[in-house]
């Protein structure tokens, strides 16, 4: 009996995320002592699996203008030139180099971020939540993405030193997706 771990990952397809049942999220220290929350409400991805997982590509794009804190000033400030300058950087973009197996629920994806006129090299893991077919007939799967990079690569630079030795922002960000994808048809 032969079975791969690929074929069990994510069925061979075209997978596009569906952005209302998605999200993407960030969160940083602020002042050391608290993390602030975010996500990007506008932003776009996929995974195109033809049945060997070490072949498939990802790719993603996200709209940061989109960038919603849930604090309107502070949103303002992300997207000036102190953070993401989003007149002359609208856009960050992903894709894959690699992805691997890590188990049979589990996926490394290997990428280029472009983030901010920088491209650097991230990996996140990928966990499959499960498939299932939805009311209207559409083949779905879930997925948890994890990551995390330091924004300073990326030369977003701006901070403030604190007296206690902490600093204003963390350099460090976790990014969280939580993907509901689609199937895609086949073309006739």
């Amino acid at each position: 009996m032969s079975s791969t771990t690929e074929q069990v990952l994510v069925p061979t397809g075209t997978w596009v995320a569906d952005p209302v049942h998605s999200s993407v999220e960030f969160q940083v220290k602020h002042m050391g002592i608290a993390t602030v929350k975010g996500q990007f409400n506008e932003f776009e991805g996929q995974i195109e699996v033809n049945g060997d997982l070490s072949a498939a590509k990802a790719s993603g794009t996200v709209k940061v203008a989109s960038v919603d804190t849930k604090q309107p000033q502070r949103d303002d400030h992300l997207r000036s030139p102190d953070f993401f300058d989003v007149e002359q950087y609208p856009e960050l973009t992903f894709t894959s180099t690699k992805i691997e197996p890590v188990d049979d629920e589990t996926f490394r994806v290997t990428g280029d971020l472009t983030l901010h006129g920088v491209t650097k090299e991230i990996v996140l893991e990928a966990v499959v939540q499960g498939t299932d077919v939805d009311p209207w007939g559409n083949e779905r799967i879930g997925l948890e993405i994890v990551g995390k990079l330091d924004r300073g690569d990326f030369d977003m630079k701006f901070n403030q030193a604190l007296g206690s030795g902490n600093v204003l922002v963390s350099d460090k960000v976790k990014l969280l997706l939580d993907i509901s994808a689609i199937k895609q048809g086949e073309a006739a």
